[in-house]
């Protein structure tokens, strides 16, 4: 074969290569939350059999008890460090505050290109923490639970369907997409291990419903 028609073919296959690599790009999630990964299935389903099972108490609850969106490095604080881990092409300014960018979540499979139709989730909610024995906690014991960067805890999703979901456990509120309904019972019950938090008896029946399938 001629060496011109060669070269032809090969520059065929090569256009032909990036245009469905361009086509996968475009289809798909602009970017991908990256809440911190969760134990395993048959940990979590260990974790949950260990936790204390006790009615909830919101005597005394107030959100100010849990210093939220402190500094965490320079200029930024807790929620403009999950902004950034959390989203694609995260542009910030020189206050920290996310200028640009793409956030996709994983709750309800939405995208965004701003961040302020963005809020940062506590996983498992400050007034379930509550309810579940933080109110015996120090502030900084609170502090550091709803802050954390370490645990599964904290992540970047829609605003309006953060704010459905309040306060609300898993026996009432579960995301809406039901291929991340796993990931998100393995990081509640992760978190309420972690914290040493009871679990009511509804919440622990969903919870091993839902981690049956895990």
């Amino acid at each position: 074969m001629p060496r011109f028609y060669a070269r032809r073919r090969l520059s065929v296959a090569a256009a032909f290569t990036a245009l469905i690599s361009s086509a996968a790009l475009f289809n798909a999630p602009t970017a991908s939350a990256a809440l911190p990964t969760p134990v395993s299935g048959a940990t979590a389903r260990s974790y949950l059999a260990s936790l204390t099972v006790a009615t909830e108490d919101r005597t005394g609850y107030d959100r100010d008890l849990f210093p939220h969106w402190i500094t965490q490095s320079g200029a930024c604080n807790t929620r403009e460090v999950v902004l950034k881990r959390d989203g694609s092409n995260v542009q910030q300014d020189s206050s920290c505050a996310a200028t640009s960018g793409s956030w996709y979540s994983p709750y309800d499979g939405a995208t965004w290109s701003a961040a302020s139709d963005v809020d940062i989730d506590h996983l498992v909610p400050l007034a379930e923490a509550w309810d579940s024995g933080a109110d015996s906690w120090t502030t900084s014991r609170r502090q550091s639970f709803a802050n954390d960067l370490t645990r599964p805890q904290l992540i970047a999703v829609t605003d309006n369907v953060n704010q459905a979901k309040g306060d609300q456990d898993p026996a009432t509120w579960m995301p809406s997409r039901t291929a991340y309904r796993c990931t998100y019972v393995r990081a509640w019950v992760q978190v309420k291990y972690y914290y040493d938090l009871s679990v009511d008896s509804a919440e622990k029946s969903a919870l091993q419903n839902y981690l049956a399938s895990c």
